[in-house]
Parts: C-alpha cells; structure tokens; sequence
C-alpha cells in the first residue's frame, strides 16, 4: 500500500511594523524616507528617548528628556540616523545628476557624489536638546524655590491678619475721625457681622476699647495728669459721649461673644458598633450547677430590659432602660439603665424563679418578683465574670 505524503504546514512570518520594518538593505535614504512617512511619531520619539539614555551621561540624558516632544517628533531624520547607528550600518555616498548651467546659456548634466554624515547630525541634535534641555531644569529650579521660599501662615495668623485687615482697621479709622474732631457712630456688632467674624475676635477688641475707655475716664475724672493733658481740647460733653460709646460697644462684644457660644456646633459624639462596645465586656457563659448559659452580650445592645443572675450571690437584676435608643455598654459597666426603675434581690430558691424569668413575660415576671420576701436593692451597672446574661427584651 502506498504511503501518503505528509502535507508541509507553511507557517507565514509575522509582518514586522514599526521601527522594525524600516527597510535598510536600501540605502540609508529610503530607511529616512520611511522614518518621515510611514512610521509613527510616537515610535521615533520612544527610539531616540532609549538611544539617549544609552549614549549619553546622566547629566546631559536628563537635560535632553527634559525638553518636550515636539523637540523629538519634528526630527524625523535624527531618529532615522539614530537607527542606523543602532544597527551598525555606515552611511554610504550618494550619486546623483545635477543640472549645471554653462556660460553659454546652455544646460549640461553633471553627475555629482555627495555624503551625508548621520554622526554629525546625532552629534549637533544632542548638542541642542542638552542646551534647551538645561535652560527648561533651570526654569523649572527657579520656580520650586520660588514655592519653597512662600511663608505659610498658621491658622492664628491667618486669623489675626484677617483681624487687622478687617475690625481693626476699622477701629483706627474711628479713632482718626474722633482726633480729627468728627464724632463719627461705629456699630461694632453689625461691623462683626458684615466682615464675617465670630465671637473669637471679641477678645482682642475688647482689650483696644478698654484701653480707650480707661484714658477717656482718667481724662474726664482728672485722675492721671497725663491724660488729662493730652485730651485738653475735647470738651467734656464730647468726652462724656465718646464714653458712652465706648461702654456700648464693650456691650456689643458680651453680645457676639454670646451669640457665638450660641450658635457653636456641637459635635456628635461617634457611636460604637455593638460588638466593639462588648469586646471588654466580662461575664459568665455557663453555669452547670444551674444549668444555665448567657446570650450573646452584643444583643444587649440597644435592647430595653435585661435580666441578669448573679451565680456566686444567687442575686437576679432587673435593668430597665432609661433612654431611647436602649442599652449601651462601656467596658464592663452596663450604660442607659434607669436606676429608679431597674431593681435587684436575693434569690432563696434561685432554679424556680430563673424559669420565669426566662419565659414569663415582665407582667408576668413582675408578679413572681412580688412575693417574693428577701430585700430589694438598687444595681449599679457593673456585670462580673460571676453574672449569667439570662434573657434580654425589647420591652
């Protein structure tokens, strides 16, 4: 029987694309031809970045990549020259006609021979990206230090400029008015409000108006010479008013100082989830002389009556919650029970009311705890490694 011939399978190549379909068994002119037409811009600037970083100094490969790409795109024939170094390739000399015009008029074709040196070309492109590139890093120093020399003002300056800008500027403006003998109104309250400041700016203008009124006193009583002499031209009907004013917006700075605390947020204390507030929390989780466990503690959480069974004293506690969102739990203290309600006592035959406690309801409950004869106490919260967490409620 005659054997078959095994069909050859004829795997085709991979077309090459990008640098690496650059055709250089032409000439060096088509490999530049197609560095200019045909291959992307974006793979000529990748070509030159990585012969840079290969073929130059640290110094000089930063101030080079430094300049932006269009430095790169727009020199396609760097990039072509560039590859045909890579690949070790030397630039061949160039035969071409040329037209040359003779004394005659006439025109006579000469064949000329022309060399274009590639190295010399890298060389200068180099050579201008590194000047361009040092002057951009220079630019570039001068403005981070330009950022690290700006003085940031803390928070208190920034307060205390804008107080100096605002009300204060504003005070002086008064006083110059009142030297210049005009008695000009100031409502320092509305003056607060319309530059946006709270009661924090009261202090410190008060401490200005204090000043004012104590040498306004001192001159209108004649109780400091100096003072008296140097408000010698204000009459004492003016003195008596400018006083008056004083005292008024000593008044206006109580008043914003009070609105202020007024109007201050109050913050929101942050609520712990239920297994973080329990996570401290000590308690007994079996018994097995009364045959009893506890439940789960984080189910105390935001519930509103709890029964607890203290093994080593044979005392049951009632807690009953005194607040809206129920039970919460610190450490291992119980949080929200109001004491006049919550209750406490001694058990004489502890398996007998421990199964109304765990099934009764708190009528129920409430009932078997009434005849019961030993004495009633009040709970303080406080849960020990001691006490079985018997039944929880949402009533």
């Amino acid at each position: 029987m005659a054997m078959r011939k095994k069909k050859t399978v004829v795997v085709k190549r991979r077309p090459k694309t990008g640098v690496a379909a650059a055709p250089i068994d032409k000439g060096f002119m088509y490999c530049k031809d197609y560095f200019h037409i045909d291959l992307d811009r974006k793979d000529g600037v990748k070509l030159m970045k990585e012969y840079v970083k290969k073929n130059c100094s640290n110094l000089d490969a930063k101030a080079i990549l430094a300049c932006p790409d269009y430095v790169f795109t727009v020199r396609t024939h760097i990039a072509a020259c560039m590859h045909w170094i890579n690949s070790g390739l030397d630039f061949e000399k160039r035969k071409f006609i040329q037209n040359q015009y003779q004394d005659d008029g006439s025109v006579k074709k000469v064949e000329v021979e022309s060399f274009y040196d590639g190295h010399d070309a890298v060389r200068r492109f180099l050579d201008f990206a590194i000047d361009a590139g040092k002057k951009i890093l220079a630019e570039k120093s001068e403005i981070a230090e330009e950022k690290s020399n700006v003085v940031v003002l803390t928070p208190l300056q920034r307060y205390q400029e804008k107080l100096n800008n605002t009300i204060m500027s504003d005070l002086d403006d008064l006083e110059d008015s009142w030297i210049g003998g005009e008695e000009a109104d100031f409502d320092l309250y509305n003056r607060f409000r319309y530059h946006g400041l709270t009661g924090k700016a009261a202090e410190p203008v008060r401490k200005v108006l204090e000043g004012w009124l104590l040498d306004y006193n001192d001159a209108y009583h004649k109780r400091c010479d100096q003072a008296v002499e140097g408000y010698s031209h204000v009459k004492r009907s003016v003195m008596r008013r400018r006083i008056k004013h004083v005292e008024l917006m000593l008044a206006d700075c109580d008043k914003l100082k009070a609105a202020s605390a007024a109007t201050r947020k109050v913050r929101k204390p942050r609520v712990k989830s239920a297994d973080k507030q329990v996570v401290n929390m000590k308690y007994k989780k079996e018994d097995k002389d009364y045959k009893i466990v506890s439940i789960n503690p984080i189910s105390i959480v935001g519930s509103y009556r709890l029964y607890v069974f203290n093994a080593k004293t044979r005392e049951i506690t009632e807690y009953v919650s005194g607040k809206v969102d129920g039970f919460s739990v610190k450490g291992t203290t119980l949080q929200g029970f109001d004491p006049d309600n919550s209750r406490k006592i001694r058990l004489r035959k502890p398996e007998d009311f421990i199964k109304v406690a765990q099934s009764k309801t708190p009528r129920q409950i409430n009932t078997a705890w009434s005849k019961l004869t030993t004495k009633e106490s009040k709970p303080n919260g406080r849960i020990n490694s001691d006490c079985i967490l018997l039944r929880m409620l949402d009533k």
